[in-house]
């Protein structure tokens, strides 16, 4: 139907990093909980642990799944540096493996979808691993950047920050099935005022009035797949969810590669934006940058806590 980071897997095998020995990539196949779209579920669980370890979400791109995506970043390496436990969730949508961020099922808190199945996950892994529930974080590419905004907006109170990678607004493909894609949203067409924006947010879990998770967004300026009008919308319905002006605090060039520019909102450095002048969809995972916003090489007991500060 559509190809989305195609090119892209080529760069992510090639950039594959050199896991420790010992630990590896393991499926589970036990229940999970709640999992109506049956998506797969990888994991990987370095073999020393924090004593309360953090959990990241790393949703794969389109025509990619749970093994690339493992092979494809460094995250599994840095895991086992700093004791963190990385989740691989694997499409169930075997015609072109991208996500679910179209359903009214999975834009909505424990409706369905597949952004119920990796909730599921994140649950069992706490439990199972006495995980730090203020610790939870997520990040992807393309469509796994959609099922980041997916996550943050439809299950705040699981996840305490995200990282999306050249994605689109939380509800922009939003549409009558599990796997619609939205030429309208792609090309850039859909357009709204940040208060519509937000109001979309909230009403994936309308009951909600908890601590926002942290916000972190990336998009190429010349995105040939997902226009970059869809980063503005994002900077629109973020900075409306936090009740931040749109008019960034401080901007600072060439951060964190040269020709990228960070726009940081709010007073907290709640949310931030990075405009990739002169890149394509094709865009380069930032795991340092990533890392650093979730502050996941923390292993004291002063690390970054969900709900302690920054926007309600």
């Amino acid at each position: 139907m559509y190809s989305i980071l195609r090119s892209a897997i080529t760069w992510l095998l090639a950039t594959s990093p050199i896991l420790a020995i010992g630990a590896s990539l393991q499926q589970v196949t036990e229940d999970i909980g709640p999992n109506p779209r049956k998506v797969g579920f990888y994991i990987y669980v370095p073999d020393k642990l924090a004593a309360k370890p953090p959990i990241l979400v790393n949703p794969h791109w389109c025509h990619g799944d749970a093994k690339a995506c493992y092979s494809g970043s460094q995250y599994a390496t840095l895991a086992s540096k700093y004791g963190f436990i990385v989740i691989y969730p694997d499409s169930p949508n075997t015609a072109d493996k991208c996500w679910d961020v179209s359903s009214n099922d999975t834009l909505t808190h424990d409706a369905g979808g597949d952004s119920l199945g990796i909730a599921s996950m994140v649950r069992w892994t706490l439990k199972k691993y006495n995980g730090d529930s203020s610790r939870v974080f997520v990040t992807g590419v393309s469509s796994g950047a959609m099922m980041t905004s997916v996550l943050l907006g439809a299950y705040p109170d699981l996840f305490a920050a995200g990282s999306a990678f050249s994605g689109v607004p939380y509800g922009c493909f939003a549409g009558n099935g599990y796997g619609v894609w939205s030429d309208a949203c792609a090309t850039g067409k859909v357009k709204k005022t940040g208060a519509e924006w937000a109001a979309l947010v909230k009403a994936g879990y309308p009951d909600y009035t908890g601590w926002r998770p942290k916000v972190q967004i990336f998009h190429g300026t010349n995105d040939e797949v997902l226009n970059y009008t869809d980063f503005e919308e994002e900077i629109k319905e973020w900075t409306s969810v936090f009740g931040f002006s749109e008019t960034p605090t401080n901007s600072t060039p060439n951060t964190p590669v040269s020709g990228w520019t960070r726009t940081v909102y709010g007073d907290d450095n709640w949310f931030q934006a990075y405009s990739a002048a002169g890149v394509s969809h094709n865009i380069q995972n930032q795991e340092n940058t990533a890392m650093e916003w979730f502050d996941l090489t923390c292993t004291s007991d002063d690390c970054f806590k969900w709900g302690q500060g920054g926007a309600p």
